[in-house]
């Protein structure tokens, strides 16, 4: 929905549009052959498989940009092009109660939000993600230190002024961060 036409809809039609695309969202999730989910670093797949499966009975292929999942000598189960590339080295795969199979996939970029998991299926709206809260110890050794410093600031040096404006960039690139108590002048 375009900024201009959320402005003609009431409250009320605007959030009646809002359900009816959520739904449509969750009806098109839920008939994929899997389901999924992620947070910023890494997505998780679980493939249903027929009970008694086992894991010399699959053919499980991850590739920077690709996966697929099959039994042998059938038609995959999953199959195709995924949407961002990930660390295929720190990417895993293991059968679970013999009935399914998990997937973890390390993204290559983890400070994106994944649309869909294959290219050719249906996509999210990825700004109605709601992360968990992030925390100071999640973040890399640098940008740790430059926030932290950013935090204990009295009134700014011109140096100091650069770093704020950094912060202030940083912070608009990643809103699921909680700057809440960051004390900032």
């Amino acid at each position: 929905m375009s900024d201009s036409e959320g402005k003609k809809l009431t409250k009320e039609e605007r959030e009646a549009k809002e359900q009816a695309e959520r739904k449509r969202e969750e009806a098109e999730q839920a008939a994929l052959p899997y389901r999924w989910q992620q947070q910023l670093g890494d997505v998780d797949i679980t493939v249903p498989v027929p009970k008694g499966t086992r894991a010399r009975d699959l053919n499980v292929v991850i590739g920077k940009k690709k996966v697929t999942v099959c039994l042998k000598g059938r038609e995959p189960i999953m199959d195709g092009e995924l949407c961002k590339e990930i660390k295929v080295e720190d990417s895993t795969w293991t059968l679970e109660d013999q009935e399914r199979v998990y997937i973890h996939l390390e993204k290559l970029n983890n400070m994106t939000w994944w649309e869909n998991v294959l290219t050719h299926h249906p996509k999210i709206d990825t700004k109605k993600i709601v992360p968990e809260n992030s925390k100071l110890s999640d973040l890399d050794g640098e940008t740790r230190a430059m926030v932290e410093k950013m935090m204990q600031l009295g009134l700014p040096t011109s140096d100091e002024q650069k770093k704020l404006a950094m912060l202030e960039k940083f912070k608009a690139a990643h809103p699921e961060m909680d700057f809440s108590k960051a004390k900032i002048s």
